[in-house]
């Protein structure tokens, strides 16, 4: 993960959004910190030795302008970027974005995962993981 990467996590509430961003973000710092969930604070930030890191949940943002507001479009071009919830971004969600969206399994317990992209910058990043 570098600067500029936005991973957008889409799912139902329960599917594992919030689960992965904070697994993410910990395996990011240098040192272990609590990584609550955004859900009422919209946003929390972390830094790390390469990048800041924002950690976004828009549910209950009403408006793709209060997006712009808490400085999350800027935020796009220089951090590590975890969006819940990216519907709420309509026109803002970057293009060159890591789509990520979460199911529910036929099993409790299990989760599906399915990834989608539209720039090369996630090709090879994903077959290293897929290995």
């Amino acid at each position: 993960m570098r600067p500029g990467d936005v991973l957008l996590l889409q799912g139902d509430i329960g599917a594992g959004k919030t689960h992965f961003a904070r697994a993410l973000i910990q395996s990011l710092l240098s040192e272990p910190e609590d990584v609550p969930s955004p859900t009422f604070t919209l946003v929390q930030t972390y830094e790390t030795p390469g990048s800041e890191i924002w950690h976004a949940d828009l549910y209950r943002l009403t408006s793709p302008d209060e997006v712009v507001e808490l400085g999350l479009t800027d935020a796009f071009e220089d951090a590590i970027c975890l969006v819940e919830w990216p519907d709420r971004l309509a026109e803002l969600a970057p293009q060159s974005a890591l789509r990520l969206d979460f199911s529910l399994g036929d099993t409790e317990g299990q989760r599906k995962l399915t990834l989608s992209w539209q720039t090369g910058r996630w090709t090879p990043l994903v077959q290293e993981i897929s290995q």
